[in-house]
């Protein structure tokens, strides 16, 4: 799926980091400091513990497809040129869990199948787009 020039982030204070690590090919994922454990989707506290002291580390970049959908007609009309494409729900080694997109075979697509990370550039030097494709193993 190919990203538009009209369909790009809208950093907030709380994500920005999070969408400069991507424009370098870095997941970073925030954690908090307090509890020790990281989260997604980014936001100014811990969800579980409430606390507002979060350090932003690297993501291994890999994980699992927890599920997923092919759309293959009717999408939003910014998409309609990438179709199909892939919706997923990808579970990372961190254990926190991203709405994305899995890019690649789509005849490699099923619950539980490896991923690793891959940068779609938007706007070339200003963002890029955190995917997935489906590897080998891990």
């Amino acid at each position: 799926m190919s990203a538009r020039a009209g369909v790009v982030p809208e950093p907030t204070p709380w994500s920005e980091p999070f969408w400069h690590g991507a424009r370098d090919s870095q997941l970073l994922l925030p954690w908090c400091v307090e509890c020790g454990r990281p989260f997604f989707y980014p936001r100014p506290f811990c969800p579980r513990c409430l606390g507002k002291n979060i350090d932003w580390r690297l993501a291994t970049g890999r994980g699992s497809i927890y599920s997923y959908t092919v759309v293959r007609s009717n999408p939003p009309t910014a998409f309609r040129s990438a179709v199909p494409f892939v919706i997923a729900i990808v579970r990372l080694d961190e254990g926190v869990q991203l709405l994305t997109n899995v890019v690649g075979d789509l005849d490699a697509l099923r619950c539980d199948a490896p991923v690793e990370v891959v940068f779609e550039p938007v706007n070339v030097g200003e963002f890029a787009l955190p995917k997935f494709r489906v590897c080998d193993s891990r």
